[in-house]
C-alpha cells in the first residue's frame, strides 16, 4: 500500500470513528456532570479525524508532524474519557470496549507516525 493508499483509508477511519464516539456519547445519561463528560469526549474524539485531514494538507514535513502529534494527544485524550465512563458505571464495558479498541488502535498508529517521522 502506497502513502496516499494508507492516508485516504486512515482518513475514512478517523472518520468512522468520530460516528462511533458521537453514537456513544448520546448514549450517556442526561445529567450535568456526564454532559461535561460528553462534551469532552465529542471534542477530543472527533478532532482525531479533523486534524489528521489537515495533517495531509500540510504545507510541511513539520506542520505534518504537528497535526499527527495531535491526533495522538485527541487519541488519548479520548481514551481517558471512555475510561472516566466505564469507570462510572455509565454504559456497559461491552458496548464502551469496542469504541476503546478502535481508540487504542488510532492512538497507536499516530505514535508510530510520530516517532518514525
Amino acid at each position: 500500500m502506497d502513502n496516499k493508499e494508507f492516508a485516504r483509508l486512515l482518513e475514512k477511519r478517523t472518520r468512522e470513528f468520530a460516528l462511533l464516539i458521537i453514537k456513544l456519547s448520546t448514549l450517556l445519561p442526561n445529567t450535568p456532570e456526564a454532559n461535561v463528560i460528553r462534551y469532552q469526549l465529542t471534542k477530543a474524539g472527533t478532532s482525531v479525524g479533523a486534524n489528521y485531514r489537515e495533517a495531509n494538507r500540510a504545507r510541511s514535513k513539520a506542520d505534518f508532524k504537528n497535526r499527527a502529534a495531535i491526533c495522538q494527544s485527541e487519541a488519548s485524550e479520548s481514551q481517558y474519557w471512555l475510561e472516566i465512563i466505564l469507570d462510572m458505571d455509565w454504559l456497559p464495558q461491552k458496548r464502551v470496549d469496542p469504541v476503546y479498541q478502535e481508540c487504542s488502535e488510532l492512538l497507536g498508529i499516530f505514535t508510530a507516525i510520530c516517532t518514525n517521522r
